[in-house]
């Protein structure tokens, strides 16, 4: 065993908020304007709303308090009856099945395999079963989005995809998020975009958004101060507002405008994060995947990823020895959550005691058992992912034996 060159990085602390917000935040402060309806026109939150949208290509977009939010406001804004099912991945974070239960439907869980992506052909088996579909790209993984809309296309299901995980990943060169009815996304602390707390919805489907802003707290004749991006077609956004009208319950999960001003300073970030995340992410998966005990999965063929983090399956161990690596590779100063073995993982389907109906997925399970979670922020220099790197190899060495050398 040989020790780590560098101290282990600190993989829990953001980037810093860009200095060049500090203005804006200030004139906020000054005049006390953190509510998203306030201004007259141009509020953060509407301006955030209009570069997201254009950012992504979509017509619309609706900031809300957390991607949770926006996942609850999706499936209200499509109108399911009380009780409908909504399939899911059985390997997503806990937030998903509860935005589900909080919309009066009841999820539905199918088998994920080994590489984190929705196995198909149980995916299938259960579409006939469900009334819309929520995909998440857990922990930035894409699932075969190609044969997912094709099955559900022709069932005429519709399709939300929890992109929490996937702001910047592409699939076919078109963004995540854009592929479903309605894409939705994160901000909080440990996602690409840091404003502590915070999500973002976008559609092209004026009906849906109407339906989503006014549930999101848009009361009175607010929603006027919602638009389309510059140059589309207003009437038919107008006409959806004035048909919903004191017809919905408001939610009120708005975002404030000093969260949007800290986002929209992270927007021109993004290029950059992704493309260093996965700078990062690729050259660690290499170095890990030269341990027999240890496997990457590789991305799909249509896939460009946006990682912030690294998953790995530990191979041919016990739990017995998937707990001592863990626990050596924490005492050298790198956290590995096993997910299965992490005690009250949100991530584990099985602590979801709240599920009205409590699946058996075996593939799911034994998945979720050995499969690890690193976080390998885009910020990390090289020195600092091959610190990482050591750590882990050297941890899995103790309990299981030497690794190959490296390079051959």
């Amino acid at each position: 065993m040989h020790a780590p060159a560098v101290t282990p990085p600190n993989v829990h602390d953001a980037e810093p908020i860009p200095a060049a917000v500090r203005g804006e935040i200030d004139r906020l402060l000054q005049s006390g304007d953190l509510f998203r309806y306030t201004a007259p026109q141009d509020a953060p939150v509407s301006l955030l709303e209009s570069e997201f949208a254009e950012m992504m290509g979509s017509k619309y977009a609706l900031a809300v308090s957390s991607c949770s939010a926006a996942l609850f406001l999706s499936l209200k804004a499509l109108d399911l009856p009380r009780g409908a099912r909504v399939l899911i991945p059985g390997f997503t974070f806990a937030a998903v099945p509860s935005s589900i239960v909080h919309a009066d439907c009841v999820p539905v869980l199918c088998e994920v395999g080994e590489n984190y992506r929705i196995d198909i052909t149980d995916f299938e088996a259960k579409l006939d079963q469900v009334d819309a579909v929520i995909i998440s790209h857990m922990r930035g993984h894409t699932s075969d989005m190609d044969a997912i809309m094709a099955l559900c296309d022709a069932r005429g299901l519709p399709v939300i995809e929890d992109a929490a995980h996937s702001l910047g990943t592409l699939w076919h060169g078109q963004k995540i998020g854009t592929i479903g009815r309605i894409g939705c996304f994160s901000f909080q602390s440990y996602k690409l975009v840091n404003a502590g707390e915070g999500g973002i919805l976008i559609t092209d489907d004026a009906e849906l958004v109407a339906r989503a802003v006014i549930m999101s707290g848009a009361y009175e004749h607010t929603w006027q101060k919602h638009k389309s991006r510059p140059g589309d077609n207003t009437s038919d956004l107008r006409d959806a507002f004035q048909r919903w009208q004191n017809k919905l319950p408001l939610y009120n999960l708005r975002l404030s405008n000093l969260s949007a001003a800290i986002i929209r300073a992270q927007l021109p970030e993004i290029p950059r994060r992704v493309r260093d995340g996965r700078a990062n992410h690729d050259h660690v998966a290499a170095r890990l995947n030269q341990s027999p005990w240890i496997e990457v999965p590789e991305a799909l063929g249509p896939e460009e990823r946006a990682p912030d983090s690294i998953q790995f399956n530990m191979v041919g161990l016990d739990e017995a020895e998937i707990r001592a690596f863990a626990e050596a590779a924490g005492t050298a100063g790198v956290k590995v959550q096993v997910f299965g073995l992490s005690q009250d993982n949100a991530r584990a389907y099985w602590n979801w005691q709240f599920l009205p109906e409590m699946p058996e997925l075996p593939r799911t399970r034994e998945m979720l058992m050995r499969a690890c979670d690193v976080r390998l922020p885009a910020r990390l220099t090289r020195a600092k992912c091959d610190a990482m790197a050591d750590i882990l190899l050297d941890a899995v060495a103790q309990v299981a034996g030497p690794v190959r050398a490296y390079g051959t």
